[in-house]
């Protein structure tokens, strides 16, 4: 049986290394599953979703002309076992899962500093105290820079 990109078909891992899963396919041959195919979730241990001797479904994604097989286990998977390794991707054994951070509710701008003693300002109001904290920090920075002279040589 010839084995063609896009095929899928059954296989059994016999042999797992960090970056990916060698899989003997029904056909007597093998090919590789690399650890970016094994899950649709960041897989940072790929002991955690694979086994040796474990029956897989794999869909065929390249096949080299040296004969190397490239194999993937998610594009084989049914959407709704994709999803639902996207909801379990808070296990502790898993990937990585990024935080979660709270939600801005939807239309509120963010409406810069507001200054409650003085109420609403103008914009060039607003550009006034800027010019001034600026030209405050400047000198502050001058001052402690000794006037920016420092290592400067002067001529005889």
């Amino acid at each position: 049986m010839a084995i063609n990109v896009g095929d899928i078909v059954q296989g059994k891992v016999i042999s797992i290394k960090e970056y990916g899963a060698f899989v003997r396919l029904e056909s007597g041959e093998s090919g590789m599953v690399h650890i970016s195919e094994v899950a649709s979730v960041y897989v940072k241990d790929i002991n955690t979703y694979l086994e040796k001797d474990q029956e897989v479904r794999v869909k065929v994604i390249s096949v080299s002309e040296d004969g190397k097989i490239g194999l993937s286990i998610k594009q084989a998977m049914p959407p709704e076992e994709a999803a639902r390794q996207q909801q379990e991707r808070a296990k502790p054994e898993g990937g990585f899962q990024k935080p979660q951070r709270p939600r801005r509710p939807q239309g509120q701008v963010w409406q810069g500093q507001v200054h409650h003693e003085e109420g609403p300002q103008t914009f060039e109001d607003m550009m006034a105290r800027f010019k001034k904290t600026s030209d405050e920090k400047q000198s502050d920075l001058k001052r402690a820079t000794g006037d920016g002279k420092r290592g400067a040589r002067r001529k005889k």
